[in-house]
């Protein structure tokens, strides 16, 4: 109703800049799943990302938006120094020090810090040198510089699937903390140059995998409006595939053995409103797995949860469908591919969920 007043021009006249508007949309989770859900097929994501825009264009921003918001430019910067990450991690971990952090940050005071890796995953996985079908392999700011586990055991799973795991030779930030934050000049340059170096990889016929759900759905939702004048974006939308999706397509592959194994799936939110999460659901019957599907949102939504004045939302939002769910089956296995499913997951459940590679490589 607000987004319709504003664009009527009546009560709300201040279009895009309207606090109104900016106070309608600041509790919203940008999740996506009204533009699945709802009849009208409206991506409220994309509006909020809009207002901020517009509201703090050409301003001074919230801290949040220069360090959660620009957090794959910060983490590429620590992660290339073992000393500096070390440093960091140690002043995040000190109490008094941490409080300072959070503060600088723009992050509540109760929201736990992710360590940063003492070395990006890409630099310390080894791909070893061998036959297959050539892949590459898309690692993302978050597994690169946060959770390296998921690296190693997809290139693992790729080469036990008869592939031949080959990193990217730059980076190639999809700029989704950019957009999530409202910042969507920056957004569309981390596109153009994300656009650069995995465009060549798809015209050529090679699969791309990423392992980051969210990252993924850039390309099929996000890219195409931020930059609609490039071809380019729509064979990305096609050529940049999830695991499960690789791996569905893979002539002889069949998943190993998982019968008498218990799972919580939680689907990240852009995973089952943007991808679809049916390839993943196939894959997993076709395993064996006992599994538990949760429909809703973790809650931590990426910036969302970490930010000061959103924590209690996203508590009670991981209360109503995860946490009850994983409570409720404590030997289970819980599945979650999303960077921030399992940082809420570890943080408010004390349990440590694995992404879809390493549940098959187990």
């Amino acid at each position: 109703r607000v987004l319709q007043e504003m664009i009527n021009g009546e009560v709300i006249t201040m279009g895009w800049k309207s606090p109104a508007v900016h106070q309608a949309l600041d509790l919203c989770l940008s999740c996506k799943g009204c533009a699945r859900d709802c009849p009208t097929g409206i991506d409220m994501a994309s509006y909020k990302s809009q207002v901020i825009d517009h509201t703090y264009k050409g301003k001074i921003r919230p801290r949040s938006h220069y360090t959660l918001g620009w957090l794959p430019r910060w983490g590429r910067m620590i992660t290339r120094n073992r000393a500096l990450s070390a440093m960091i991690n140690t002043t995040m971990a000190t109490p008094g020090l941490r409080r300072v952090v959070r503060w600088t940050a723009g992050v509540d005071q109760r929201r736990a810090l992710p360590r940063f890796a003492t070395r990006a995953a890409r630099d310390r996985v080894a791909v070893p040198a061998g036959g297959g079908r050539r892949v590459v392999l898309w690692v993302d700011s978050f597994s690169d510089c946060f959770t390296g586990e998921g690296v190693e055991a997809a290139v693992a799973l790729l080469i036990q699937a008869g592939y031949a795991p080959e990193f990217l030779e730059r980076n190639a930030c999809c700029g989704l903390t950019w957009i999530s934050t409202g910042q969507r000049d920056g957004a569309r340059r981390q596109l153009e140059n994300a656009l650069d170096v995995l465009h060549p990889h798809v015209a050529a016929g090679t699969p791309v995998v990423g392992l980051e759900p969210s990252c993924l759905a850039v390309w099929r939702s996000d890219a195409a409006e931020l930059l609609p004048e490039d071809p380019r974006v729509a064979d990305l939308a096609t050529g940049v595939l999830t695991m499960a999706e690789l791996l569905s397509r893979t002539e002889g592959w069949q998943p190993p053995d998982l019968s008498g194994v218990e799972l919580v799936a939680q689907p990240h939110c852009h995973h089952a409103s943007v991808i679809g999460w049916q390839a993943d659901a196939d894959l997993l019957a076709a395993s064996g797995a006992t599994v538990t599907t949760v429909g809703g949102c973790c809650g931590l939504a990426g910036n969302f949860g970490a930010e000061k004045g959103h924590y209690d939302v996203s508590v009670l939002v991981a209360q109503h469908d995860l946490l009850p769910a994983v409570e409720a089956r404590p030997d289970a296995v819980v599945l979650a591919d999303g960077f921030s499913c399992r940082t809420q997951l570890a943080e408010l459940a004390g349990r440590r969920a694995v992404t879809l590679a390493e549940l098959l490589t187990r």
